[in-house]
């Protein structure tokens, strides 16, 4: 960093640089005190100049030789005029040299003080930008820290909904095991059911037979009897006939008894023809149950079923 320099320390290297016999510059004073800004040094030399007149009149003074004769003090004078001529040219040369230096000094200045500017402007530019981005930054900061809180809302949304959901899958397993072993007992109850009307109708079956059987065996008898009694028509006409009649009424009768029996053998038939279709019903309606699952809701099929149940054993007690 330059130090400060004074008037007398520029006033003193350009007597020096005189003293050597070179003109005193801007750049050659600045080398010899080894510091100064040219501005400076420029103006304290231009006060250097304007001092030199009344320092060389003094001198003039101090060298003047009293009575001296009329022909020396003219040469003195003029070689004086001589010396004051080419110390005003020389100041002139140097002023030229000086303002030259200065003029590249200043458009050197002017070139810095523009790529200052510049720079400066560029600089602005470049704050102006970084703020800019650091706006863009803020913002894209508290829109990505509401997108981690609506995530974060989100996931705590999804987990509520995933325990809602494994408790709706426990609830629906609960439901299905219950349904299956519903499901179970009623094909049970079926089986049991149509094992009971297989049985029911082999019974009626054998008692319409048996009946049958029976009237067929009283027919033969009362055929017997007519026959006998046409053996014996001697003995009474009248009973003969009448016994005939009874023996047909009987034996139409017993014949109208054997068409009812075989009408309710043939109405249970169809009936245990019905509960051999029930199983696969029973199934079908499960299915439906597993593939749209209504908690505490009934299943149709299963209320069908047990209705059809309730019917049947309905329509079974008469007959037992």
């Amino acid at each position: 960093m330059a130090r400060g320099i004074t008037e007398s320390d520029v006033h003193a290297a350009a007597d020096a640089l005189v003293a050597a016999g070179e003109r005193p510059t801007i750049e050659r004073i600045r080398a010899h005190l080894g510091t100064g800004s040219p501005n400076t040094v420029t103006r304290w030399l231009e006060t250097w100049w304007q001092a030199l007149g009344a320092r060389l009149q003094g001198h003039q003074a101090r060298l003047a030789v009293p009575e001296a004769p009329e022909a020396v003090a003219a040469l003195a004078g003029q070689w004086w005029e001589l010396a004051i001529d080419a110390a005003r040219r020389s100041l002139h040369e140097s002023l030229s040299v000086d303002r030259a230096t200065i003029g590249a000094l200043r458009e050197e200045l002017n070139q810095d003080r523009e790529a200052l500017q510049t720079e400066a402007a560029t600089l602005r530019h470049a704050a102006e930008t970084a703020s800019q981005a650091e706006r863009v930054a803020v913002a894209q900061t508290t829109e990505l820290q509401r997108l981690v809180n609506q995530l974060q809302t989100q996931g705590q949304d999804l987990g509520a909904q995933r325990d809602t959901a494994l408790a709706r899958v426990t609830e629906l397993e609960s439901t299905r095991q219950e349904l299956e072993t519903r499901l179970r007992l009623w094909e049970e109850n079926a089986r049991a059911e149509r094992d009971n009307l297989a049985q029911h109708v082999r019974a009626v079956e054998d008692r319409t037979h048996a009946e049958v059987d029976r009237a067929r065996q009283e027919a033969k008898e009362a055929q017997a009897q007519v026959v006998a009694a046409a053996r014996e028509r001697a003995s009474s006409e009248g009973q003969l006939r009448a016994a005939r009649d009874r023996a047909q009424a009987e034996a139409a009768q017993a014949l109208q008894d054997a068409g009812v029996q075989r009408a309710r053998a043939d109405a249970l038939e169809q009936q245990l023809g019905k509960l051999q279709d029930l199983p696969a019903a029973l199934e079908a309606s499960w299915i439906r149950s597993q593939r749209k699952p209504q908690p505490g809701s009934r299943t149709p099929g299963a209320g069908k079923a047990a209705g059809a149940t309730g019917k049947r054993a309905t329509k079974r007690k008469p007959s037992g």
